[in-house]
């Protein structure tokens, strides 16, 4: 038999063991990175060979050495195609590291110091961000001949499509809600799940989706009102579905497959309206060792086979090609019909534009403030249901204080608070104009709630003397 070296896959900066056929294996370090090997049957070998004539045209030799991935994707999600490109390739070995998207992206913008080859998410605006930065190989003549319909001179591409909606366990006692505007009723107080958008891309597509839909104000209002029913914020994606799961909360904000790749586990998904359908892409990267060896593995991903491995219940997403949506009884009928019809365009390179901002006034008013608006919230429902009637005036002023974004959408643009080439997400320390900014917003977020909160006090004061 014929040994091949395979990869350890990298999680969280976590070697995780990829366990294939029924061979031996040892681990060893090379740089840092770890690997394994394994005995790889003459079977797989047999299908290896196969498999190549089907899906790749092949160059003039093989590509040997190391791939490296990085990748805000689940490892339930990036296995299947690690193994699949080593079954095609033996003498590749790919290393995939997981990072949340913003992370991800300050990375490569510092530099791409690790050298990784492919950059892998779902979120289109860090596509654009980093596209901004020169990040991505150049869209040549070679590779429009091997990866063609790219509309950009960058060398990154549509693999799969995503919306936003909300994933409820069936074991839940609560009305499964039918439309956003559902999750703002008191019935789902602290019932309800999402990621910090500052610290997961998926989210940071939620958060846009909404200033796109609605405009600034109102969709910063609906986020607002949002959080007085929210049971926490979590640091990833991921976080969300595993809160729902294991029933810490009830209802999840996330991405369609990052819910219905875990059906197994009682979890049902809604999409909310109007629709917004989003690319997930990969890319080929500046500074990376192996552009052949990555080119490669971006043509396995578009082929039919690589959207085939789409449609495997543990990764659930929507493949590109549209004769496989068409042909797949998985896919939604919903976002065929959107596709078929007309949806909501997303306008990524406005994300790209206000990408920091954003990030940083979500964490300024909702993020670090969220045990204050809950509990404002919570206050303002109790006097209202008490004394509704009696107090509308002063109410509906609570409201407004409460929902109210003093920032506006030409400031949250500024090219000096978005396009700092080391600064660019959220997580990075700040440049002492953004921290001079966040110092306003902080004290702006505040007085909000310090007006709430005092005329609230006022009116429960009243209405318990009246008692």
């Amino acid at each position: 038999m014929k040994n091949c070296i395979r990869t350890a896959l990298i999680y969280k900066d976590t070697p995780l063991k990829l366990h294939i056929g029924n061979g031996s294996n040892f681990n060893y370090s090379i740089s840092g990175w770890h690997k394994k090997n394994l005995l790889m049957p003459g079977l797989m070998i047999f299908l290896t060979i196969i498999f190549s004539s089907l899906f790749l045209t092949p160059a003039n030799a093989n590509p040997t050495g190391e791939l490296r991935i990085l990748t805000s994707m689940p490892r339930t999600f990036f296995e299947p195609f690690a193994q699949a490109f080593e079954d095609l390739y033996p003498e590749v070995s790919v290393v995939v590291l997981n990072k949340n998207t913003n992370a991800a992206v300050a990375e490569i913008v510092r530099g791409n110091p690790r050298s990784f080859d492919v950059f892998w998410a779902s979120s289109s605006e860090a596509f654009a961000v980093l596209n901004s930065q020169g990040a991505f190989l150049e869209y040549g003549d070679e590779l429009k001949t091997r990866l063609p319909g790219q509309s950009n001179l960058a060398a990154f591409f549509p693999f799969a499509l995503s919306s936003i909606g909300w994933t409820q366990n069936q074991a839940s006692s609560l009305p499964r809600p039918y439309q956003w505007e559902d999750l703002l009723n008191p019935i789902y107080a602290e019932k309800i799940g999402m990621a910090a958008p500052s610290r997961s891309g998926s989210t940071h597509m939620f958060v846009e989706r909404f200033l796109q839909v609605r405009g600034w104000e109102e969709g910063w209002a609906y986020l607002l009102e949002l959080s007085g029913n929210l049971s926490t914020i979590t640091s990833r994606s991921f976080g969300v579905i595993d809160g729902v799961i294991k029933q810490r909360f009830d209802i999840g904000i996330t991405l369609d497959f990052l819910a219905q790749s875990r059906r197994e586990n009682g979890l049902l998904f809604s999409y909310g309206r109007p629709l917004m359908v989003m690319p997930a892409q990969i890319g080929l990267l500046n500074g990376g060792n192996s552009s052949e060896t990555a080119a490669r593995f971006v043509e396995m991903v578009l082929s039919n086979q690589g959207q085939n491995l789409l449609l495997i219940p543990q990764i659930s997403r929507v493949p590109i090609i549209e004769e496989l949506r068409d042909a797949s009884p998985e896919i939604s009928g919903k976002i065929n019909n959107a596709l078929q019809l007309s949806w909501q365009p997303y306008n990524a390179l406005l994300a790209r534009d206000r990408y920091w901002s954003v990030n940083a006034i979500f964490d300024e008013f909702i993020t670090f403030q969220l045990p204050k608006r809950k509990s404002l919230w919570q206050r303002v429902r109790e006097l209202e249901a008490k004394n509704g009637a009696e107090y509308a005036l002063q109410i509906a002023e609570i409201k407004r204080l409460l929902v109210q974004m003093p920032i506006n959408e030409a400031a949250a643009q500024d090219p000096m608070l978005n396009d700092d080439l080391t600064r660019i997400t959220a997580l990075a320390a700040p440049t002492d104009f953004q921290r001079v900014i966040l110092t306003e917003w902080t004290k702006q977020a505040s007085e909000l709630l310090e007006q709430a909160d005092e005329i609230l006090s006022l009116l429960e004061n009243g209405s318990n003397n009246g008692q």
